[in-house]
Order: C-alpha cells, then structure tokens, then sequence
C-alpha cells in the first residue's frame, strides 16, 4: 500500500494501547506495511509516558484494559494533548462505552476483531482532518 503522508510529508504517527500485545505486536505490524508509524503500549500509564515523550497524531486504544481502561486514558490524553485524535477499539461491543467515549473526544470507535484496512482509513482520514471515520 503507497505510503500515507502526515501533515508535515511524514509518516502518520500511531499510539496503539492494547494491553494483549501479542494482538498489539501484530496490528502494529500490519499498520506499518500500511504505510503508519506505529509505536505499542500494552498500558494507560504506558500510554501516558509515550505521549509525553512523542508526538502522535492518533491514538488507537482498548476501552477494556487492567488498571487504567481506555476512557480513563481517553480523558487524561485529552486533557493534556486536545489535537491527539483517538480511536477506541473493545472486544466486547459495548456499544454504551464507546458512546460515552465518543462524548469524551474520541473521534471513532470500533469492534474487534477489527479490520485493518479499516483501521487504517479512519486513521489516515483522522491525521488529514477527516474528522470521524464512520459510523461507529
């Protein structure tokens, strides 16, 4: 697939936070031959360092995870970085969570197993200022 470019002609940067890496290692994986520059966190708090350290236009992260869920990291993203675009993913289809998420500045979210050519164009179209993807 043709390399996607960010604003700036680079790469779109991706934070994908899941906290099951092996599901995290190859997403990522299969992003990156989509022409992304994705980095993985496998937590909240993970999530947080990186965003402090890097700057990323989309986040894709995982409503359910241990400590810190997504709507947690959703808003403490948010709060400390309004432009970052996020996308939330749940395995549980629960469809009330990303609605509340949606509420609280995601831009989209979506089921697993997600598809990642779908992934890809929400995130590609989210980085161009596309504004959401979907329906979700």
């Amino acid at each position: 697939m043709v390399r996607r470019p960010g604003p700036e002609g680079a790469a779109i940067r991706v934070l994908l936070v899941d906290d099951e890496e092996d599901f995290a290692r190859t997403l990522s994986k299969v992003l990156s031959r989509r022409g992304l520059d994705v980095d993985c966190a496998f937590s909240g708090e993970a999530a947080l360092e990186r965003l402090e350290t890097t700057a990323y236009q989309v986040a894709v992260v995982d409503l359910k995870m241990p400590g810190m869920d997504g709507l947690e990291l959703l808003e403490r993203a948010k709060h400390r970085h309004p432009n970052l675009e996020v996308i939330l993913l749940t395995a549980h289809g629960t469809v009330p969570a990303g609605i509340e998420g949606l509420r609280g500045g995601a831009a989209d979210f979506l089921a697993k197993p997600v598809d990642p050519d779908a992934l890809a164009l929400a995130i590609t179209a989210l980085a161009q200022g596309g504004g959401r993807s979907g329906d979700g």
